[in-house]
Protein backbone atom coordinates (compact mmCIF):
# COMPACT_ATOMS: atom_id res chain seq x y z
CA UNK A 1 0.00 0.00 0.00
CA UNK A 2 2.79 2.41 0.95
CA UNK A 3 4.77 1.38 -2.13
CA UNK A 4 1.75 2.08 -4.32
CA UNK A 5 1.54 5.62 -3.02
CA UNK A 6 5.26 6.34 -3.19
CA UNK A 7 5.37 5.09 -6.76
CA UNK A 8 2.80 7.65 -7.89
CA UNK A 9 4.18 10.01 -10.48
CA UNK A 10 4.43 13.58 -9.24
CA UNK A 11 4.31 16.15 -12.05
CA UNK A 12 4.76 19.93 -12.19
CA UNK A 13 2.15 21.69 -10.07
CA UNK A 14 1.01 25.17 -9.09
CA UNK A 15 3.10 26.77 -6.35
CA UNK A 16 0.06 26.91 -4.02
CA UNK A 17 -0.20 23.12 -4.11
CA UNK A 18 3.56 22.58 -3.84
CA UNK A 19 3.79 24.80 -0.76
CA UNK A 20 0.71 23.40 0.99
CA UNK A 21 1.33 21.86 4.43
CA UNK A 22 -1.20 19.16 3.54
CA UNK A 23 1.01 17.59 0.86
CA UNK A 24 2.23 14.22 2.06
CA UNK A 25 1.38 10.61 2.76
CA UNK A 26 -1.02 9.47 5.47
CA UNK A 27 -1.91 6.06 6.90
CA UNK A 28 -5.26 5.12 8.42
CA UNK A 29 -5.00 5.07 12.21
CA UNK A 30 -7.98 2.74 12.76
CA UNK A 31 -7.58 -1.00 13.18
CA UNK A 32 -6.50 -3.66 13.59
CA UNK A 33 -8.80 -5.22 10.99
CA UNK A 34 -8.88 -2.28 8.59
CA UNK A 35 -6.25 -0.58 6.49
CA UNK A 36 -6.01 2.42 4.26
CA UNK A 37 -4.05 5.41 3.12
CA UNK A 38 -4.34 8.89 1.71
CA UNK A 39 -1.81 10.60 -0.52
CA UNK A 40 -2.06 14.36 -0.98
CA UNK A 41 0.13 15.09 -3.99
CA UNK A 42 1.87 18.34 -4.83
CA UNK A 43 0.22 18.40 -8.28
CA UNK A 44 -3.21 19.11 -6.77
CA UNK A 45 -4.34 15.47 -6.95
CA UNK A 46 -5.02 12.87 -4.26
CA UNK A 47 -5.24 9.10 -3.97
CA UNK A 48 -7.25 7.17 -1.37
CA UNK A 49 -7.55 3.47 -0.57
CA UNK A 50 -9.35 1.57 2.19
CA UNK A 51 -10.01 -2.09 2.99
CA UNK A 52 -12.15 -3.64 5.73
CA UNK A 53 -13.22 -7.27 5.38
CA UNK A 54 -15.02 -7.70 2.06
CA UNK A 55 -15.21 -3.93 1.52
CA UNK A 56 -12.59 -2.33 -0.72
CA UNK A 57 -12.68 1.38 -1.54
CA UNK A 58 -10.56 3.66 -3.66
CA UNK A 59 -10.69 7.14 -5.09
CA UNK A 60 -8.55 9.71 -6.81
CA UNK A 61 -9.17 13.25 -7.88
CA UNK A 62 -8.59 16.89 -6.97
CA UNK A 63 -7.98 18.54 -3.61
CA UNK A 64 -8.04 22.10 -2.36
CA UNK A 65 -7.07 23.72 0.92
CA UNK A 66 -9.76 25.57 2.88
CA UNK A 67 -8.18 27.05 5.97
CA UNK A 68 -7.21 24.19 8.28
CA UNK A 69 -8.99 21.65 6.08
CA UNK A 70 -8.19 19.88 2.84
CA UNK A 71 -11.23 19.00 0.72
CA UNK A 72 -11.41 16.13 -1.76
CA UNK A 73 -13.39 15.77 -4.98
CA UNK A 74 -13.30 12.50 -6.92
CA UNK A 75 -12.43 13.11 -10.55
CA UNK A 76 -13.72 11.72 -12.82
CA UNK A 77 -17.02 11.42 -10.97
CA UNK A 78 -17.81 7.71 -10.48
CA UNK A 79 -20.91 5.97 -11.79
CA UNK A 80 -22.53 4.13 -8.85
CA UNK A 81 -23.43 0.43 -9.10
CA UNK A 82 -27.05 -0.34 -9.88
CA UNK A 83 -29.60 -3.14 -9.85
CA UNK A 84 -31.72 -3.97 -12.87
CA UNK A 85 -34.24 -6.67 -13.69
CA UNK A 86 -33.03 -9.43 -15.99
CA UNK A 87 -34.40 -12.45 -17.79
CA UNK A 88 -34.67 -15.52 -15.51
CA UNK A 89 -32.01 -18.19 -16.02
CA UNK A 90 -31.73 -21.79 -14.86
CA UNK A 91 -29.40 -22.80 -12.06
CA UNK A 92 -28.70 -26.53 -11.90
CA UNK A 93 -31.72 -27.29 -14.08
CA UNK A 94 -34.28 -25.09 -12.31
CA UNK A 95 -35.20 -21.41 -12.18
CA UNK A 96 -34.90 -20.06 -8.61
CA UNK A 97 -37.63 -17.95 -7.09
CA UNK A 98 -35.03 -15.19 -6.65
CA UNK A 99 -31.59 -14.96 -8.21
CA UNK A 100 -29.10 -12.10 -8.02
CA UNK A 101 -26.21 -12.20 -10.49
CA UNK A 102 -23.45 -10.19 -12.09
CA UNK A 103 -23.98 -9.33 -15.78
CA UNK A 104 -22.12 -12.54 -16.74
CA UNK A 105 -24.72 -14.66 -14.94
CA UNK A 106 -22.56 -15.60 -11.95
CA UNK A 107 -24.66 -15.74 -8.79
CA UNK A 108 -24.07 -13.30 -5.93
CA UNK A 109 -24.49 -14.58 -2.36
CA UNK A 110 -25.28 -12.52 0.72
CA UNK A 111 -27.79 -10.09 -0.79
CA UNK A 112 -30.49 -9.39 1.80
CA UNK A 113 -34.09 -9.56 0.62
CA UNK A 114 -37.67 -9.27 1.79
CA UNK A 115 -40.30 -11.03 -0.30
CA UNK A 116 -44.04 -10.47 -0.04
CA UNK A 117 -46.79 -12.89 -1.06
CA UNK A 118 -50.44 -12.99 -2.05
CA UNK A 119 -51.25 -14.07 1.53
CA UNK A 120 -49.56 -14.18 4.89
CA UNK A 121 -46.58 -12.17 6.06
CA UNK A 122 -43.39 -11.49 4.07
CA UNK A 123 -40.22 -13.55 4.38
CA UNK A 124 -36.69 -12.26 4.97
CA UNK A 125 -33.46 -14.03 4.06
CA UNK A 126 -30.33 -13.62 1.94
CA UNK A 127 -29.28 -15.10 -1.38
CA UNK A 128 -26.84 -17.90 -2.08
CA UNK A 129 -24.79 -18.43 -5.25
CA UNK A 130 -27.74 -20.42 -6.61
CA UNK A 131 -30.30 -17.83 -5.48
CA UNK A 132 -33.24 -18.63 -3.24
CA UNK A 133 -36.15 -20.96 -3.90
CA UNK A 134 -39.41 -21.21 -2.01
CA UNK A 135 -39.97 -24.42 -0.03
CA UNK A 136 -41.98 -27.05 -1.91
CA UNK A 137 -44.73 -27.00 0.71
CA UNK A 138 -45.23 -23.22 0.49
CA UNK A 139 -47.82 -22.60 -2.24
CA UNK A 140 -48.08 -18.83 -1.85
CA UNK A 141 -47.40 -16.61 -4.85
CA UNK A 142 -44.60 -14.01 -4.63
CA UNK A 143 -45.93 -10.49 -5.31
CA UNK A 144 -42.97 -8.19 -4.59
CA UNK A 145 -39.29 -8.23 -3.63
CA UNK A 146 -37.02 -5.69 -1.92
CA UNK A 147 -33.24 -6.13 -2.11
CA UNK A 148 -30.18 -4.68 -0.43
CA UNK A 149 -26.55 -5.57 -1.06
CA UNK A 150 -25.03 -4.92 2.39
CA UNK A 151 -21.33 -4.42 1.63
CA UNK A 152 -21.63 -1.50 -0.79
CA UNK A 153 -25.21 -0.55 0.16
CA UNK A 154 -26.66 -1.15 -3.32
CA UNK A 155 -30.45 -0.97 -3.38
CA UNK A 156 -33.30 -0.64 -5.85
CA UNK A 157 -36.99 0.28 -5.68
CA UNK A 158 -39.36 -2.55 -4.78
CA UNK A 159 -39.83 -5.02 -7.62
CA UNK A 160 -43.52 -5.70 -8.20
CA UNK A 161 -44.14 -9.13 -9.74
CA UNK A 162 -46.85 -9.64 -12.34
CA UNK A 163 -48.42 -12.76 -13.81
CA UNK A 164 -45.84 -12.60 -16.61
CA UNK A 165 -43.07 -13.10 -14.05
CA UNK A 166 -44.54 -16.40 -12.91
CA UNK A 167 -43.39 -15.77 -9.34
CA UNK A 168 -39.72 -15.60 -10.41
CA UNK A 169 -37.26 -12.71 -10.31
CA UNK A 170 -33.68 -12.29 -11.46
CA UNK A 171 -31.85 -9.10 -10.56
CA UNK A 172 -28.53 -8.11 -12.13
CA UNK A 173 -26.05 -5.97 -10.23
CA UNK A 174 -24.29 -3.74 -12.76
CA UNK A 175 -20.97 -2.86 -11.05
CA UNK A 176 -20.09 0.34 -12.94
CA UNK A 177 -17.56 2.06 -10.62
CA UNK A 178 -18.28 -0.10 -7.60
CA UNK A 179 -15.91 0.65 -4.73
CA UNK A 180 -14.97 4.11 -6.02
CA UNK A 181 -15.91 6.66 -3.35
CA UNK A 182 -17.65 9.78 -4.62
CA UNK A 183 -15.92 12.49 -2.60
CA UNK A 184 -17.71 15.73 -3.45
CA UNK A 185 -15.88 18.41 -1.54
CA UNK A 186 -15.48 16.03 1.41
CA UNK A 187 -13.12 17.65 3.90
CA UNK A 188 -10.38 16.41 6.20
CA UNK A 189 -9.45 18.52 9.20
CA UNK A 190 -5.80 19.02 10.17
CA UNK A 191 -4.86 17.44 13.50
CA UNK A 192 -1.69 17.26 15.54
CA UNK A 193 -0.71 13.91 14.03
CA UNK A 194 -2.33 14.09 10.60
CA UNK A 195 -5.88 14.43 9.30
CA UNK A 196 -9.41 13.46 10.28
CA UNK A 197 -11.60 12.82 7.24
CA UNK A 198 -15.26 13.59 7.93
CA UNK A 199 -17.65 11.29 6.06
CA UNK A 200 -21.33 10.51 6.44
CA UNK A 201 -20.33 6.95 7.39
CA UNK A 202 -18.13 8.26 10.21
CA UNK A 203 -14.81 9.98 10.83
CA UNK A 204 -11.57 8.41 9.59
CA UNK A 205 -8.30 9.31 11.36
CA UNK A 206 -5.09 9.39 9.36
CA UNK A 207 -1.53 9.69 10.69
CA UNK A 208 1.10 11.48 8.65
CA UNK A 209 3.98 9.22 7.55
CA UNK A 210 6.38 11.72 6.01
CA UNK A 211 7.61 15.17 6.85
CA UNK A 212 7.83 18.35 4.84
Amino acid sequence: MRTLFLAAALIAAPAAAQDSPFVGEYSLAEGPDVGGGLLIRDDGRFQYIFAAGALDEQAEGRWEARGDRVCLTTDPKPVPPAMEKGAPIEVEGAIPTLLVTWPNGRGIPGVDFTIGFDSGGPAEDYTQYDGWTMPDDDKRIPRWVELREPIYGITAPRYELTEADGGKLRVIIVPNDIGVVDFDGTCAEKTERGLTLHRAEGDMRFVRLDTQ
